[in-house]
């Protein structure tokens, strides 16, 4: 079915707030929802409805909480999202952090006991659009074990960075710092299909292509060793920095019931202009670099929203079932 974006927004608010959330908190989910589907991340977008509405209606997620907003330093902005959604938490906390990075040239907002914000690049978009370089990163629910190990130590901890443009960003990425999102690895499950080497191992350290072995095991990190450092280093900012729980400490983000999350995401925002007028020219020498190479791109730079979407039969239907509470 082609379903247009602004539908799958209201359906999204909708079905959350029959499922218990607030109106302010299921608008800021809802938002991020479409966007994800406008953009062609399935995985963040209606495939996670139905677990939000699920640990609405559990409770594993507070739907009505206000998140609390605090400054502890001059440069660093804390939102405690008291195990409520993350969306509504960093609209919160936002506007003090944009303050704080043009007062200071740099700012951090740190996002505390939150629900999974599936889409990092979703708010680090949020910075740039206000003329900011925004980076982002969070921990999530163990799966991904450390090079040469078989068992899961930390999330997929994806990073992002969007850096601002002329009405659009320059540049935009958004990835997991495991070899691939968890989620495609249980659509290849649910669709039959094998998964390609080097993404998992089973619960022996051996690698795997049947992602059913893939989900008794481990995810790997992107780039062996690499990934893994950097793997290590989201979960430090967003854990440690945040006074969030550790990945290890996080059940599956999709079970029903169970503990709060209590994630934790961090945020860096940058003023390209703190040591002057270079930062554009200077990311333009390496732009025209890369477009003088046929097929080689800037990441996100060619990015297209989409004002319509084909969703599958079977999920429009499920949305529409949420709706009705």
């Amino acid at each position: 079915m082609k379903i247009a974006v602004t539908e799958i927004e209201s359906a999204s608010r909708t079905a959350l707030i029959a499922h218990g959330a607030g109106e302010f908190q299921a608008g800021e989910v809802a938002r991020a929802v479409a966007r994800a589907e406008a953009l062609g991340n399935v995985i963040c977008g209606l495939y996670y409805l139905e677990s939000y509405c699920t640990q609405l209606a559990s409770g594993r997620v507070n739907g009505t909480v206000e998140p609390v907003v605090s400054q502890p330093r001059g440069g660093a902005v804390l939102v405690d999202a008291q195990f409520g959604f993350a969306q509504p938490a960093f609209t919160r906390g936002l506007p003090a952090a944009l303050k704080a990075a043009r007062d200071n040239g740099v700012a951090t907002l740190a996002v505390a006991h939150a629900h999974t914000c599936t889409s990092v690049g979703f708010f680090t978009e949020q910075i740039a659009a206000q003329g900011l370089i925004g980076i982002g990163m969070t921990n999530a629910s163990p799966v991904v074990a450390p090079p040469g190990g078989n068992a899961a130590v930390i999330g997929t901890n994806p990073i992002a960075m969007t850096v601002p443009g002329d009405g659009v960003p320059r540049m935009h990425f958004d990835f997991s710092t495991s070899a691939v999102a968890l989620g495609k690895i249980t659509m290849a499950k649910a669709a039959g299909e094998k998964i390609p080497p080097g993404w998992a191992v089973d619960i022996n350290g051996n690698p795997t292509t049947d992602p059913e072995a893939a989900l008794k095991g481990a995810l790997v990190s992107a780039g062996g060793y690499k990934g893994w450092g950097l793997g290590l280093m989201v979960e430090l900012l967003a854990a440690g920095m945040t006074g969030s729980v550790n990945s290890l400490d996080v059940k599956g983000l999709k079970l029903p019931d169970g503990p709060p999350h209590g994630l934790g995401q961090f945020y860096i925002l940058l003023d390209p202009t703190t040591y002057g007028d270079d930062f554009g020219d200077r990311f333009t020498r390496v732009a025209d670099a890369v477009a003088q190479q046929d097929g080689a791109r800037i990441p996100g730079a060619q990015r297209t929203a989409m004002d319509v979407i084909d969703v599958p039969d079977a999920l429009w239907a499920q949305v529409q079932t949420l709706t009705q509470g």
